[in-house]
């Protein structure tokens, strides 16, 4: 009997992992060139499968009690047939490293926010440009299933690629914070590669890296969607597994609560210790999709669930997995924003992550993560998991700062035009930046945020006579005679712009202030790797968002600046092959 109930688990376990291998980075055509999910992605998977079969294997024939073992292998049974059903209702075919299949939604209902894309403002008009600062890095991830999945840059949703999202997805080698600062500060100015009149600032914030070891207690709530629309396998059962790698990574010092939702709400796990790993995943394992989406009832009991196991000083968090399908209860985003402005005053915060593909609702998980105070990345492969969960674990779980704005001024002598990139709906109005009752975004512990902007100068860069003057005793007369008759640009001698930055602390209402002057100084005529990177990207996200300020921007131009350059991690490697891929 228990040989027999074995090799069930193992048909469970070799089928979930065929079904799931088979359909991440597959879609809906024949994609030929598999760079973006390598093999060795695969090869890594199967063998996340294969563990995970020899410890449910052990557990559940050697370490529970028999009455115990006999429910859990009643629950695998039941998941083997599920797990054929789907596979036999997706007729898949090959494994994950070798092919994909073709399938075709019935319908695609995806949903994204509109937006207008901010052009050249003057400086004389508006010299002060305000916005929140965003962390956020679903655009990315849904931008490379997007493209995996045959889509053409021209065919790509509008409103599916926000650039700040792309920019801020990869890691940069900015300063370190120093002293009391919580983050460090980088400014970097070049020449845009895609407009010769202009030239391109880089600004970069990044936070302490914290060992999640070392951080404050946690008190997480898991609010998993478990209606009709996420039976398909990359949802519920990618959700599963995305949880999993989370749980297998949580101490015994975080409190684990897990609410779930379709026609109605339901509370699974209730402040179980975080080091109940397996507690935690037999609950997640469990979990069977089917019903109606009434997320706005889950929300609040969550939201309760929260308060009863609030944590004072520590990190209390929902996480709420979703495809974002609500229609049952309060549903559209301006109910939502309500109700999430509401809750978050409760110290509690909320961030999403979004799965699955053909209905997939981006303008109310980012909504939700935005008026949350938490972030919001999209989830398109267990690889994508372990990034977000695992290897971002405190960046995706713990708060840094909160209600972090950014504000620059520019100098009218030196910068005459400008134009943000991206930021579209993180703009805020000029008072805003005083107001500490205004909310703004958030930024976790390693977390960076890259902002870039388009500078038409005053007069053009020129040091011809500079190095004529360098180090005579009447330098500072030269200059200002230099300056006064035209000869020489203002931009080599004042301070082009101030870049002022608000933050609070998590546990704290007012704001402090700190303030950085950007210089001639800053320009780098042999832009460094991460100024070039981050340019590649932003060229890339002008192309795929269809931009009007697109100027002489090209993927073959993207592929020739990324080729000349140290990719230092595999996602940067990995946005290379997309960048093949689309071109």
């Amino acid at each position: 009997m228990r040989k027999k109930m074995t090799k069930r688990l193992l048909a469970v376990i070799l089928t979930a992992a065929l079904t799931m291998g088979m359909l991440q980075g597959c879609g809906r055509k024949l994609i030929e060139d598999q760079a973006v999910y390598p093999a060795e992605t695969a090869k890594s998977t199967e063998e996340a499968y294969t563990e995970g079969y020899a410890e449910a294997e052990a557990y559940a024939d050697i370490e529970m009690p028999a009455e115990e073992a006999e429910n859990v292998k009643a629950e695998a049974a039941a998941e083997e047939t599920n797990r054929e059903a789907m596979t036999e209702r997706d007729n898949v075919k090959g494994s994950y490293a070798e092919s994909c299949y073709d399938y075709e939604w019935k319908e695609n209902t995806e949903e994204y926010s509109k937006w207008e894309e901010r052009g050249f403002r003057s400086v004389l008009k508006e010299p002060l440009s305000t916005f929140a600062a965003d962390v956020d890095t679903a655009s990315y991830s849904n931008l490379r299933r997007l493209l995996t999945e045959g889509y053409s840059l021209e065919e790509l949703p509008r409103g599916a690629v926000r650039i700040e999202e792309l920019l801020n997805y990869f890691s940069y080698d900015y300063e370190e914070p120093k002293g009391q600062e919580p983050f460090g500060v980088t400014t970097k100015l070049g020449a845009c590669p895609w407009n010769e009149e202009a030239q391109l600032l880089m600004i970069g914030l990044k936070t302490e890296d914290i060992d999640y070891s070392q951080a404050p207690p946690s008190n997480l709530v898991f609010l998993l969607d478990v209606s009709g629309s996420m039976s398909h396998a990359d949802k519920l059962p990618l959700l599963q597994e995305s949880f999993g790698l989370l749980a297998e990574n949580l101490t015994e010092k975080d409190r684990i609560s897990i609410v779930t939702y379709a026609g109605d709400d339901e509370v699974v796990l209730r402040g179980a210790a975080g080091n109940e790993t397996r507690k935690i995943k037999r609950a997640i394992n469990r979990l069977k999709a089917g019903g109606g989406t009434n997320g706005s009832k889950g929300i609040e009991t969550a939201y309760e669930i929260a308060e009863e196991n609030f944590i004072k000083g520590g990190n209390n968090r929902i996480i709420l997995a979703t495809d974002g399908d609500l229609n049952i209860g309060l549903t559209t985003e301006e109910e939502l924003e309500e109700l999430i402005t509401e809750k978050k005053e409760s110290g509690i915060y909320l961030s999403v992550l979004g799965f699955g593909a053909g209905n997939l609702k981006d303008n109310k998980m980012e909504v939700l993560a935005d008026k949350g105070n938490g972030n919001y990345a999209y989830i398109d492969s267990l690889r994508e998991a372990r990034k977000v969960l695992v290897e971002e674990m405190t960046a995706t779980l713990l708060t840094i700062c909160k209600d972090v704005k950014l504000q620059v001024e520019f100098n009218p002598s030196v910068v005459s035009d400008y134009r943000l990139i991206g930021y579209e709906n993180r703009a805020l109005n000029r008072e805003d930046f005083e107001d500490d009752t205004k909310d703004a975004g958030e930024i976790g512990a390693g977390h960076s945020v890259t902002v870039l902007y388009e500078l038409i100068l005053k007069e053009p860069i020129t040091d011809l006579s500079e190095e004529e003057i360098k180090g005579l005793k009447y330098e500072k007369n030269y200059k200002k005679e230099l300056k006064e008759a035209g000869e020489s640009s203002a931009a080599l001698y004042e301070e082009w712009l101030t870049l002022s930055i608000r933050y609070k602390k998590p546990a704290e209402d007012s704001s402090n202030r700190l303030r950085y002057p950007v210089s001639y100084e800053d320009y780098q005529s042999s832009p460094d790797d991460d100024f070039v990177f981050a340019a590649a990207v932003a060229e890339f996200g002008l192309l795929a968002s269809d931009s009007a300020y697109a100027g002489d921007a090209s993927l073959k131009h993207v592929r020739s600046a990324l080729k000349g350059i140290i990719l230092d991690d595999e996602y940067k490697e990995e946005f290379y092959d997309l960048v093949k891929m689309a071109e």
